[in-house]
């Protein structure tokens, strides 16, 4: 079964970089075709999606990331990946990876339900904030 598990959240500073993993702690054999995705919410706006990638590798990115964020994935690790540089205070927020079979990971990002797009399996989120 897919368990998906974030790590790399924290106190983060504005122009710094934020490295976040998503790790299939069941190191499920079929997530390798699964769509992956990260997606954010801060408090008080709706959940968006960041980044994300389809089995084939094709990335996606959420405009306001696009250009200074990259997004991969490990199948061999079971995880996915996401950087993002020149970090800005629009940035903080608990950060959610998702994972399941979709047939567009562009419409996977610009849902305002992914889960009706096959995203189906969840992480509890990883908190990013701002140190002062």
């Amino acid at each position: 079964q897919v368990k998906l598990e974030e790590s790399g959240g924290g106190s983060v500073q504005v122009g710094g970089s934020l490295r976040l993993s998503c790790t299939d702690s069941g190191e499920t054999d079929s997530d390798a075709d699964y769509c992956m995705g990260w997606f954010r919410q801060a408090p008080g706006k709706e959940r968006e999606g960041v980044a994300g990638i389809d089995s084939d590798g094709r990335p996606s990115y959420l405009s306001s990331v696009k250009g200074r964020s990259y997004v991969w994935r490990d199948n061999v690790k079971h995880t996915l990946y996401l950087l993002i540089n020149n970090l800005k205070p629009d940035d903080a927020a608990t950060y959610y990876c998702a994972a399941g079979f979709c047939p567009d990971i562009d419409a996977v990002l610009t849902a305002s339900e992914p889960e009706v797009y096959g995203m189906d399996y969840w992480g509890k989120g990883t908190l990013v904030t701002f140190s002062s």
